[in-house]
């Protein structure tokens, strides 16, 4: 791969970003008025500029529209995202920025070293910037100052722009992001969290093996391969006297000074950065010879220092001389900055750290008057921020200060207002969010540590846990969820954060924990006294304890199930209220049905006119699936997949960035697609399954989202595709453990016959032979589709190759009762077919047995007349195969039946 890549035309970006939208070439040619054949030269040069092999890679780079400005060229390839802004000229450093240059060309991971206020900051954003071209597929600039333990991947994630999937680890996110090719990850400011850090770094590198990592601490990172690059004080007699000039000429423009004088000065500062930008901040009002003695008298003061490094003590020395020169007014403000633990804006210092009641425009001036003498900085991404060597100093002062409990009740405050503003999600929102997140993290932790206002606390901390989920910081929502339950002012409201906890789990597939929550959520609204609320709570327990059991580790007895809805059928009293009925009437429809996940047909039929009287979306939807569930289980694949639509369009009026809507629509897709490929409605199939792939809640998983995908794409005659996702999946499954995945062997199954229809006979064998692998963690409830995906792979692979050694054995396999199974009609037809082409006594007798997957599955209704033209010469029964291939997109078997028909 190129390390260096050309410029993307503002043509190429429109196509980037319709691309990012899943739109076909067809369909970005009518959009842009162009060709089709012009869409394609496009693609084709995206992917030589990225470096990227397929769509999907592309797809996955793309802005989103709204980041174009109105058409703006896509972001270049190589880019780093939160490279802070150069407001000031960069002096010095050649010899350390060419040992960096070089070491990131080397080395995986290059640590800058030095004490605070040396400047590694900026000569890491400076050498960044300078090796950004080297790295194609870019990365970002984390800084790591707000960060705290525990929450290095978020901050990691934020600057990347990453957005987790459901059901997938942050860190598993990030890495994905930084594995598509050549990239650089800068951590800024590790050493408050350096075993954090360490942490992660050593993950990534491991992970990613194209990612590069340039780290600053104060101390080295100590992984195996870490070259450390010391950073020191700028020399003397040269560059630390050309930095003061610069910046003393920056705040005054006609100012000169005896360069004996400037040469002492930047001595007494023992050439540190920070220090000498500080004093130079000053010279807009006091002359060279002034500052050196305003040091001098600082110096002395401070003699005997604090801590044991010289450079440290003269920094601090700085720092506190700095502030000492401050009005009142500006000290005061400056104290109460250190709440802050990342950015502020101009409302968050009036609602902090401003003299209350606060003017605008005097905080304003005051504000501004700290930045120009350098003790705060402006970010580029707006708003301000404190150094964090300087913002040390402030919190000492602000945790010696009597006024420290009302600047964090008021942080405290701001910080819950603010969280419940984002709730709205404006366009915007992720931004802000990011930028806001550490503060109202801290604010959170502060407010538990210190006991203040519970009240705001759990609003914050449930404003929290929303935003997270929103973000896709699944499991930090969970958690912040749970906090908010502990700091509930009632009961009632602890049982709706646990409800919503229990929501987070369950996209996260934590099924098991997802129980435990809602039955302590059950519990918390017992004790409310509300009757009602108990109800609906225990109802869901119960309806999520059968509904989704393969996702349990540990299966809840059915008697326990039942005994509990009895309860909270006893709770909800002789005449319930509509919702609490149509809940109670779904759990019941689950519990009494003749197996688990098998819900009774006529109580099912109940819920759902229970939950049509309800009107809530949220309920109609769970209440379609147990409706779909007893169709499927009765053999009725056509009704299934007809309600399965319904399904989907409840899910249109959903909020998925609600923790309730997500397991129901998650659910709703992948049982759509399901019930797409079972009924043989293969464009349907195909929709959905792309759908659950790329979608930010449904999928991204790989082994969870390409169940869909490479069956939908194995029926169509997509092989390569198909080939290509059941690879990933595989990898993917690996990479993760492999987990128990029974559902997973099917999906095997059809990969292996993938390949045997791809002409790769080994492919074939080594993916038939990987089913036993995945199918060993099966169990009877979740491995009902194994055998007839099995039998269907064998079938329709014997058929297309002519071997037909086992033929016998493999038809009477294909005819076993496979009823339960959602693939049944596959197997029947395929069988079918190989009884007819093995030439099989019992093959007229197979082939009318097959006629009732005819009647439910599209798929196998043509493979029926196909079998049923091979069987009798019929050329009409072939003509109709053909249409029935036609029809549904399955072009591999169009093709082979067409063959038939040419002789």
């Amino acid at each position: 791969m190129s390390s260096r890549v050309g410029p993307v035309s503002e043509r190429e970006a429109e196509v980037h970003v319709a691309l990012g939208e899943h739109l076909s070439n067809a369909e970005i040619a009518h959009r842009l008025f162009i060709s089709v054949r012009t869409v394609e030269s496009h693609v084709s040069s995206l992917l030589r500029k990225y470096g990227v092999s397929d769509r999907r890679a592309l797809a996955a780079l793309a802005p989103q529209p709204q980041e174009q400005g109105g058409g703006a060229p896509a972001p270049q390839p190589g880019r780093l995202g939160g490279l802070p802004a150069a407001r000031t000229t960069f002096v010095g450093r050649a010899e350390e920025r060419t040992a960096i240059l070089e070491a990131l060309q080397a080395e995986r991971l290059v640590t800058l070293v030095g004490p605070g206020g040396v400047g590694k900051t900026r000569l890491a954003a400076v050498s960044a910037e300078a090796a950004a071209s080297t790295f194609p597929f870019g990365g970002a600039f984390v800084d790591l100052v707000p960060a705290r333990d525990g929450f290095v991947e978020q901050a990691a994630a934020a600057a990347l722009g990453v957005v987790p999937r459901a059901q997938e680890e942050l860190a598993g996110a990030v890495e994905e992001r930084l594995r598509r090719g050549r990239s650089l990850l800068v951590l800024d400011n590790c050493e408050h969290l350096v075993e954090a850090a360490a942490a992660f770094t050593e993950r990534i590198l491991s992970a990613c093996p194209e990612t590069t990592v340039l780290a600053t601490s104060r101390e080295r990172l100590g992984i195996p391969g870490e070259r450390i690059v010391p950073v020191a004080p700028l020399p003397l007699a040269s560059d630390a006297e050309a930095l003061f000039r610069d910046r003393a000429g920056a705040v005054d423009p006609g100012f000169a000074a005896d360069p004996d004088v400037v040469a002492q000065l930047c001595a007494r500062l023992d050439g540190m950065p920070l220090a000498i930008e500080l004093a130079a901040a000053r010279s807009g009002s006091l002359d060279a010879a002034d500052l050196l003695a305003g040091l001098d008298d600082a110096l002395r003061l401070l003699a005997g220092g604090r801590g044991t490094d010289e450079r440290h003590r003269s920094l601090r020395a700085v720092i506190d001389w700095s502030y000492c020169l401050l009005a009142d007014d500006e000290k005061e403000m400056f104290r109460r900055l250190a709440a802050f633990v990342g950015g502020f804006d101009l409302d968050a210092v009036l609602a902090v750290a401003a003299p209350q009641p606060a003017q605008r425009g005097a905080a304003a001036d005051v504000l501004g008057r700290l930045v120009d003498k350098n003790l705060v900085v402006r970010r580029r991404s707006g708003g301000w921020r404190l150094l964090e060597t300087v913002r040390v100093f402030a919190s000492e002062l602000l945790a010696g200060s009597p006024e420290l409990p009302a600047v964090r009740q008021r942080h405290l405050g701001w910080a819950a207002v603010t969280a419940r503003e984002l709730e709205r999600r404006d366009d915007g929102w992720t931004a802000r969010f990011d930028a806001a997140a550490d503060d109202l993290r801290s604010a959170l932790v502060s407010a538990q540590d210190e006991g203040q206002d519970e009240g705001g606390a759990h609003g914050l901390a449930r404003s929290l846990a929303t935003l997270c989920f929103a973000r896709r910081f699944l499991m930090e929502s969970l958690d912040h969820f749970r906090t908010a339950a502990r700091l509930a002012p009632t009961p009632a409201d602890a049982a709706v954060d646990l409800r919503a906890a229990a929501d987070c789990a369950h996209v996260a597939t934590a099924s098991q924990l997802a129980f435990q929550l809602l039955v302590d959520a059950a519990e918390r609204a017992r004790e409310s006294g509300d009757g009602t609320a108990f109800a609906i709570a225990q109802a869901r327990v119960v309806e999520l304890a059968d509904r989704f059991h393969t996702f349990f580790d540990t299966g809840i007895p059915v008697d326990r199930l039942r005994m509990m809805l009895a309860e909270a059928t006893a709770a909800a009293g002789d005449d319930p209220t509509p919702i609490a009925r149509a809940r109670l009437a779904i759990a019941a429809a689950w519990t009494a049905g003749p197996e688990r996940m098998t819900p009774d047909p006529e109580l099912a039929t109940a819920g759902l006119a229970a939950a049509r009287a309800v009107g809530d979306p949220l309920v109609m939807s769970a209440a379609l699936d147990a409706v779909i569930s007893a169709a499927a289980h009765a053999g009725h694949l056509r009704e299934a997949n007809r309600r399965s639509g319904e399904r989907l369009a409840v899910q249109a009026t959903l909020d998925r960035y609600e923790p309730a809507a997500a397991p129901e629509i998650e659910d709703a897709f992948h049982v759509g697609a399901v019930c797409a490929i079972a009924a043989g409605d293969l464009p349907t199939a195909v929709r959905i399954a792309t759908r659950v792939r790329d979608d930010d809640l449904v999928g991204e998983h790989p082994y969870i989202s390409a169940s869909n995908i490479v069956p939908a794409l194995v029926l169509t005659g997509d092989l390569d595709e198909a080939l290509r996702s059941a690879t990933t999946m595989w990898e993917f499954w690996e990479r993760a453990g492999r987990p128990a995945a029974a559902w997973m062997a099917s999906v095997v199954a059809f990969a292996a016959l993938g390949y045997g229809l791809h002409g790769d006979h080994a492919g074939f064998v080594r993916w038939r032979a990987r089913v036993a692998e995945v199918a060993s963690a099966s169990t009877a409830s979740s491995s009902r589709n194994l055998a007839p995906a099995a039998a269907f792979a064998d079938a329709r692979y014997a058929v297309h190759t002519g071997d037909l050694a086992d033929a016998a054995g493999q038809v009477q396999r294909a005819f076993a009762d496979h009823s339960r199974s959602n693939y049944w009609p596959y197997t029947l037809a395929a069988g079918a077919e190989l009884a007819v082409v093995a030439g099989l006594p019992d093959a007229a007798e197979r082939v009318a047995g097959a006629a009732s997957a005819a009647a439910e599955n599209d798929w196998a209704a043509a493979a029926v007349a196909r079998a049923t033209g091979r069987l009798n010469g019929d050329r009409a029964a072939l003509q109709t195969a053909l249409d029935g291939w036609d029809r549904i997109g399955a072009r591999f078997e169009h093709a082979a039946t067409l063959a038939l028909l040419d002789g």
